[in-house]
């Protein structure tokens, strides 16, 4: 099974059902804020973007656990629950899409690459990162530039500037319309 099967989407269809048009998704490796989770699942309501969580998660990941960040929002969002990596890897590779990695650990900027809807967009652990062979695995390895001296932005800050570049990109720059 590639996900769990008892709560693999809250409030929207399954990836597999989602729109006919290919979509980049947002994908978190083994979350530790519920908070944070909450609220990238608005944002992916907002945008129109499956979250995809891998499990398992450092915070219960129950509809009530996520409610208060997401607030309302978690009834539009597309929440799909991955039980393991394994689980998350199986449903990427059987869906044709690119793994593009977001890392402190890399060299391309995020704005210097061209995105496509295919793509599912990984974010590590806000306490850890993601393993290092995941780091091997990935088709892309992308980073947001920060200044000298500072380690990391707040999980969903990175999800939210991301998904918009890869938006910006794909559905709402000028020679796209």
């Amino acid at each position: 099974m590639t996900s769990d099967p008892e709560n693999s989407v809250a409030g929207g269809p399954d990836l597999a059902q989602s729109s006919p048009v290919p979509q980049p998704s947002i994908a978190l490796y083994q979350p530790d804020i519920a908070g944070n989770t909450g609220t990238i699942l608005r944002l992916g309501a907002c945008l129109g973007l499956t979250v995809e969580v891998i499990g398992p998660a450092g915070f219960d990941v129950s509809d009530r656990a996520l409610r208060r960040a997401g607030m309302d929002y978690i009834e539009m969002s597309q929440l799909v629950r991955h039980v393991d990596r394994e689980a998350f890897d199986n449903a990427r590779r059987s869906a044709g899409r690119r793994l593009v990695l977001l890392t402190t650990k890399a060299d391309t900027n995020y704005t210097d690459f061209a995105f496509s809807a295919r793509d599912t967009l990984l974010f590590g652990r806000e306490s850890a990162g993601v393993p290092d062979d995941l780091h091997e695995v990935a088709d892309a390895r992308l980073t947001i530039p920060m200044q000298k001296g500072t380690r990391s932005l707040n999980l969903a800050v990175s999800v939210a500037m991301v998904a918009g570049e890869a938006l910006r990109q794909l559905r709402w720059s000028a020679s796209r319309r």
